[in-house]
């Protein structure tokens, strides 16, 4: 196992945040660290009762489309977005979100567990205790993604 060592320099004279990763190789361990970083990159302008907000993408359990509307969902509370599912896939491709049904998309970084249903389906427990299905379509991809 390699070690991973973290250095910070803080200073005045920078004007952004710049990550640099120096490896022999991506591993799946650093692999899943890119991931995380690039998830904390995104956020989202969304609505709830007639308010808008701005959300980070790693407050968000799963984004859902029902009726052609898009639903975000964090631990407190449903946002409504403009977006379309395919866009909030391409949006979040390198991060830990994948699609796990026609009309959904999970957080796997918020999955508590995972078991395995009949038809070759999973169902993930999320950490507010909501359960989603991966259907057998995606099964196969979230298997790779999530159980490694």
């Amino acid at each position: 196992m390699t070690t991973i060592r973290l250095k910070i320099e803080e200073s005045a004279k920078f004007q952004e945040i710049e990550i640099t990763i120096k490896c022999p190789e991506v591993d799946e361990r650093l692999s899943r660290l890119i991931q995380q970083i690039n998830q904390m990159m995104y956020s989202f302008t969304v609505t709830k009762d007639d308010a808008v907000y701005s959300i980070q993408s790693s407050d968000v359990l799963y984004i859902e489309t029902v009726d052609n509307a898009s639903f975000l969902y964090t631990q407190e509370d449903v946002y409504e977005s403009e977006l379309r599912l395919y866009e909030f896939e391409n949006l979040l491709k390198n991060t830990r979100f994948l699609r796990v049904s026609k009309h959904m998309m999970v957080n796997t970084s918020k999955i508590e567990s995972v078991r395995a249903l009949l038809n070759g389906r999973f169902e993930a427990t999320l950490e507010n205790g909501e359960m989603v299905i991966v259907n057998r379509h995606y099964a196969k991809i979230f298997r790779k993604h999530f159980l490694g």
